[in-house]
């Protein structure tokens, strides 16, 4: 699906139903069907899905002590920052700064 593709490589950005479409080269109602029918979900939610997952990535990855919460939500789209907390935790059930630090807990566990 070009939608999809394109919606990944522009993760971070503001995607619209109606770019999305054009992309798509659909109209904006069978483009809504074509993501329900396939994914089971709107485009808009599937965006989302997208981008808290590959926020929930870097979050695991990154180094807490050169990286914030801000500047991952910042990176992935997400400036109301309750909010992308609140959706974080809804999706992955802990927050996303306990994400962060899990990394560093892990090597604690296991550093002898």
């Amino acid at each position: 699906m070009r939608s999809v593709a394109f919606l990944r490589a522009n993760i971070g950005e503001p995607v619209t139903i109606g770019r999305l479409s054009r992309v798509a080269g659909v109209s904006q109602r069978t483009l809504r069907y074509a993501f329900q029918e396939v994914c089971g979900v709107s485009p808009k939610r599937f965006a989302l899905r997208q981008r808290l997952r590959a926020a929930r990535e870097r979050l695991r990855t990154a180094d807490p002590d050169q990286t914030t919460v801000t500047d991952v939500a910042m990176l992935y789209g997400f400036f109301e920052l309750g909010r992308f907390a609140g959706q974080y935790k809804a999706a992955f059930g802990e927050t996303p700064s306990r994400t962060l630090r899990a990394r560093v807990r892990h090597q604690l566990q296991h550093a002898g």
